[in-house]
């Protein structure tokens, strides 16, 4: 069974009194790897605290040394970078409001030319796959792709969620497939922002193979000067990660093989039993479409859509099914719909 990497340390470095604690309590549980902390912070409000700067790297630089333990914090340009470097950092972070503009990225990979570090990359903000490819593909033209970890912090989100930032899990089934070599993080503070999910979050994470956590922890979690909620003391920590269940990826029981290979196979079948069912159903919208075209009528319905969406989600208790996970269903199927009368009612030759 893998041993996680375990990333901790606070938010932001605040003074010296708190980093040092922090990190000495920290690396006193002997299960973190890396001591963590922001010194600079990029926040949304220019009234919010946005880091001591370079006086925190002369404290995590301390903390480094006392305790043994390799230090990370976030950059977001080339200043950031070299001064990081010049305090022995071993890790630096490119966070997800950095990721979402590649002239910062390329900005930091020419600063770290040369640079023997390792460089963790957060997911960028909105669920665009192609700045994070981008931002890992600009790193590694730098330093190797073998010097690159994934970092997944969750997604921004409009409307109503119990997350700070949505998880979106199969996203970074996406991302993992497209860089297989690299480790990656589950960033469970970030997705959480607050401290009753994490250890909801960090099984998860370990549930589906993630490499390690960073996990966000202050002395003072209660009196911190950002993100206090989704903060934990080192000791808390600690008993989170004495929760954890992590398995091993495969089992060589024969008993178990046969066991998941039946299941398998059946959900195989149902795979391809609802996919031959959602074509059907598709040959059906451009029918109505060919249908609404002859009596010039809209395409969207909104009477017809809400009756379909009152009568599924009346089902979903007894169906044992998430109201939420339905309703994305229904709202994917709606949309190809649309899509395939839109394309039936307005071809060339109807014009």
């Amino acid at each position: 069974m893998k041993r996680p990497i375990i990333i901790s340390g606070p938010c932001s470095a605040e003074t010296e009194e708190q980093t040092i604690a922090t990190c000495t309590r920290l690396a006193e549980t002997k299960k973190v790897d890396i001591l963590r902390a922001g010194i600079w912070k990029p926040r949304t409000s220019p009234e919010s605290f946005e880091g001591v700067g370079e006086l925190g790297l002369i404290w995590f630089e301390n903390a480094k040394r006392i305790t043994g333990l390799p230090i990370a914090v976030e950059v977001a340009n080339a200043e950031h970078v070299h001064k990081a470097l010049a305090h022995g950092v071993d890790y630096v972070w490119i966070g997800a409001r950095t990721t979402v503009n590649p002239f910062n990225v390329k900005e930091i990979a020419h600063a770290l030319k040369g640079a023997k570090i390792k460089v963790l990359i957060k997911n960028p903000i909105n669920p665009d796959l192609s700045l994070w490819s981008g931002a890992i593909e600009r790193i590694a033209h730098t330093l190797g792709i073998e010097n690159i970890w994934l970092v997944h912090r969750g997604f921004s989100a409009y409307g109503y969620s119990e997350y700070r930032n949505v998880p979106l899990w199969h996203l970074v089934f996406d991302i993992r497939r497209q860089f297989p070599e690299t480790k990656i993080i589950c960033d469970p503070s970030h997705i959480c922002g607050n401290r009753e999910n994490l250890l909801k979050i960090s099984q998860i994470a370990a549930d589906l193979n993630y490499d390690g956590l960073m996990i966000e922890s202050h002395i003072y979690p209660n009196a911190a000067w950002s993100d206090a909620n989704q903060q934990i003391t080192p000791d808390s920590l600690n008993i989170l990660l004495k929760s954890l269940k992590w398995r091993d990826v495969n089992s060589n029981s024969s008993i178990f093989s046969y066991s998941l290979n039946s299941i398998r196979s059946e959900i195989d079948q149902i795979d391809s039993d609802l996919f031959e069912l959602l074509s059907r159903r598709m040959k059906l919208a451009e029918e109505i479409g060919r249908v609404k075209l002859t009596g010039n009528v809209s395409i969207y319905q909104e009477q017809r859509w809400k009756s379909i969406v009152e009568r599924i989600m009346s089902r979903a208790k007894r169906l044992n099914l998430n109201e939420a996970f339905i309703h994305s269903i229904l709202e994917i199927i709606h949309a190809e719909s649309i899509n395939r009368q839109n394309t039936v009612m307005n071809k060339t030759e109807n014009i």
